[in-house]
């Protein structure tokens, strides 16, 4: 499967903002889901966000109201605006493209710091 490339990361103060962006290499609305997913130091990947081929949505608990999950059909790219950042969403945050069911491919990841 080709591999999606994550862009966007970078360092912010608590309560900023960042955009990450995830492109792939074929038509994104193909795809049976595509989703956000980040590790913490110390810690496991856990799931962030999704977005399905027919366009729901679904956030962890601990990014609602915060982050926002889009998809650009032109550019091939899943988007997450992030929010309000808190220290705790410090991770090296990965794009997975699932391009049918079962069959996925992982980024390599772009970091994001929340610091003062």
């Amino acid at each position: 499967q080709v591999q999606p490339v994550e862009s966007g990361g970078g360092l912010v103060q608590p309560g900023g903002s960042l955009k990450l962006s995830c492109r792939t290499s074929t038509s994104i609305d193909s795809a049976y889901e595509m989703g956000w997913y980040r590790r913490a130091p110390g810690s496991q990947r856990e799931f962030v966000a999704t977005f399905t081929r027919e366009g729901r949505t679904k956030y962890a608990d601990s990014v609602k109201g915060r982050f926002t999950i889009s998809r650009d059909s032109a550019s091939n790219t899943l988007d997450l605006q992030m929010n309000s950042l808190k220290p705790e969403d410090t991770a090296l945050y990965y794009c997975k493209a699932e391009y049918s069911k079962g069959f996925y491919s992982w980024g390599r990841g772009t970091q994001v710091t929340v610091s003062s």
